[in-house]
């Protein structure tokens, strides 16, 4: 999730945490946003070069280049493992003669795994360090990857991708905590940046890979292949990434730690902005799923390789969450979400067309609407906890790949039973949600603010 408003999300599973202060501390967050010593001229990451040279060419300065390339590395092996079988599941479902919401599970179990192991992984990086927290989750991840091409079944498929899903959780536990701890505010901003770029060109790139190799070889290699397109991914960050010279180990403090979620949930504004990622991740994750099998039926019958490279729309995320600081600025945080939330409604509406491009202008307008609506939510998140931002981050992705892992189940079963119209009536029941909160919390507003002057 993006450490501010104006550096948002680039992909749907952008696994950056929305706090300004990304440091997973079981504690009440109480440090500056430049990590645990604001002296960027003698703070170190194993090597040198923060603000004066790039390549680190001053010593006890950290190696700006290099941390941003193993951040990218890792990014992109993640989200490359993550949604490897999305654009497959037709094919999936041929293979095991089974049907779209079974299959759907090869997904949503990853996310669900990742969702359950991310808060306590954030815990267990206190106590082991960061560094070592995201080798051992993604070298994990990369054996089940290796691993999973071979499953006898679907059952076996399914609970491999799970114990994927949950060793991926240690990068989104650990990388911006490291960067918060290693780096200065303005380094930090663009090694945050080259990380969410390394989210959104794994996520994208693994899934036109799956398509176009499954299209050749079938799904057992397309999947080999991602395997080892996160192989170089994860390679970049092993031999770039610096030892951690800032971390100091601290004991587990499960208590303190279930008492700050504990107050986290009893905070109205956290609870709706929570709900709100959730319900736009399910609307867009059950559009997502279930368009793969829509592009390769009748009426467009795609094959699998054309279908995949339809993820290359991704990128208008990117675009559109580029833009969430200054929609912001413009229309405040719930004029965003309308628009957000208004966009995403236009294109569900406009995909009900039997015509290729309208379905695919349909996807723009979801895609751009979701990333900016997700951007405005997340990066809230950080500014309406009044403690210990990193528990209140790690909350908003647990709910957000809830939100993920429901909707790729209950988007494939409505179109199993009622076909695309099946999936657009579940994706609009989820914005209306979404809009009936953000119009609550519009309205509340309003309210507070007659109250006011009234006192006045």
């Amino acid at each position: 999730m993006p450490s501010t408003a104006t550096r948002a999300p680039a992909t749907a599973g952008a696994l950056t945490p929305p706090s300004p202060r990304p440091s997973t501390s079981t504690l009440p967050d109480t440090r500056t946003a430049t990590g645990p010593a604001a002296r960027p001229e003698t703070r170190a990451a194993g090597g040198t070069g923060d603000t004066a040279t790039p390549d680190g060419a001053d010593a006890g300065r950290p190696p700006i280049r290099r941390i941003n390339a193993a951040l990218f590395g890792i990014g992109l092996a993640t989200f490359a493992m993550l949604f490897a079988t999305q654009p497959l599941l037709p094919e999936l479902a041929a293979a095991f003669d089974s049907r779209p919401d079974h299959v759907s599970w090869t997904v949503s179990g990853a996310t669900v795994g990742l969702a359950l192991a991310v808060l306590p992984l954030s815990l267990v990086s206190e106590r082991v360090g960061r560094r070592r927290m995201m080798t051992i989750g993604v070298l994990v991840a990369l054996v089940l990857a290796c691993l999973i091409p071979f499953a006898p079944g679907l059952t076996a498929l399914t609970a491999l991708r799970v114990l994927q899903g949950a060793a991926l959780a240690a990068i989104p536990a650990s990388a911006v905590a490291y960067l918060s701890e290693e780096l200065d505010k303005r380094a930090m901003v663009g090694a945050v940046g080259l990380f969410i770029a390394g989210n959104s060109v794994g996520g994208m790139s693994g899934r036109i890979l799956a398509g176009w190799t499954s299209e050749a070889l079938g799904w057992r290699a397309a999947l080999l292949a991602v395997a080892g397109l996160a192989a170089i991914g994860a390679a970049l960050y092993l031999v770039l990434l610096p030892a951690a010279r800032n971390f100091t180990p601290t004991p587990l403090r499960t208590r303190e730690a279930l008492g700050t979620v504990a107050h986290h949930l009893r905070n109205t504004l956290l609870l709706r902005l929570y709900a709100i990622g959730m319900l736009l991740m399910a609307a867009f994750s059950a559009v997502y799923t279930a368009v793969a099998f829509r592009l390769t039926e009748d009426p467009f019958g795609l094959s699998a390789g054309v279908a995949g490279t339809v993820f290359v729309i991704y990128l208008v995320g990117t675009c559109s969450s580029s833009m969430t600081g200054v929609t912001v600025t413009r229309l405040g945080r719930r004029g965003a979400l309308y628009v957000g939330i208004g966009a995403i409604t236009a294109g569900l509406v406009l995909s009900l067309s039997q015509n290729l491009t309208l379905l695919l202008l349909a996807l723009v307008l979801i895609t751009g609407g979701f990333f900016l609506g997700h951007a405005v939510a997340s990066a809230a998140v950080g500014r309406a906890a009044t403690r210990a931002r990193a528990q209140a981050s790690a909350l908003y992705t647990v709910t957000y790949y809830g939100g993920a892992s429901a909707g790729g189940v209950l988007g494939a079963l409505t179109y199993h039973t009622a076909h695309w119209e099946g999936t657009v009536a579940f994706a609009l029941v989820a914005l209306l949600t979404a809009a009936g909160v953000t119009l609550y919390a519009t309205l509340r507003s309003h309210s507070a603010q007659r109250v006011a002057a009234a006192s006045h």
